[in-house]
């Protein structure tokens, strides 16, 4: 574990080994964080996140408290996670009322898109830089835009497909539900 000075975790928070946490960052009691994860600059993890194995957030990103993050999820600098669907700073939400949002294993989210909770992001799927979600996306989906729609699919590797066989490393996918599966089976067949 390496914990830049500068950055604060609190006490109750649970870093796994190998997982690297930059410049002013501030890890919540109560956030679990896996295994070989960097965070980067000025990220904030709030209480009760659930953080896997292999996960990258870059820098500015706001996980806040209610959002559950697969192994390998990528977030791009400045995406935020939201947990309140009728926000108010005079009316408050303990942690029990927060909206759950869920990103599945191998999903990717670009730079300053924003995930309104109560969605679940589908394995491997990738939402694009700028894009706002307002709906379960299903695994392998690419979706752009704002309000994010669906605008094709991508492989696991992270190349677009055109097919069903992803032209930069072969692998072969499946229609499952609305999503894709990899026909030698990932488990990724929707947004469960």
């Amino acid at each position: 574990m390496n914990i830049h000075p500068t950055a604060i975790v609190d006490e109750g928070a649970e870093v796994g080994e190998g997982t690297r946490i930059w410049h002013f960052t501030h890890v919540q009691s109560g956030a679990r964080i896996g295994k070989r994860c960097t965070l980067g600059q000025n990220v904030y993890v709030g209480s009760h996140v659930t953080i896997g194995d292999d996960c990258k957030l870059q820098n500015n990103v706001s996980v806040y408290e209610g959002v559950t993050l697969g192994n390998g999820v990528f977030c791009g600098p400045s995406c935020v996670f939201t947990n309140d669907l009728t926000p108010r700073a005079r009316y408050p939400k303990g942690h029990t009322q927060f909206v759950a949002t869920r990103v599945l294993d191998g999903a990717s989210i670009g730079a300053n898109a924003t995930v309104v909770c109560g969605h679940t992001i589908g394995k491997n799927a990738m939402i694009g830089a700028g894009a706002v979600v307002t709906t379960d996306v299903p695994a392998h989906v690419l979706m752009l835009g704002v309000p994010a729609t669906r605008r094709g699919f991508v492989c696991t590797c992270g190349a677009r497909l055109e097919g069903l066989t992803c032209a930069a490393c072969g692998r072969v996918f499946v229609p499952a539900g609305e999503g894709l599966a990899d026909a030698k089976g990932d488990g990724g067949i929707t947004a469960e």
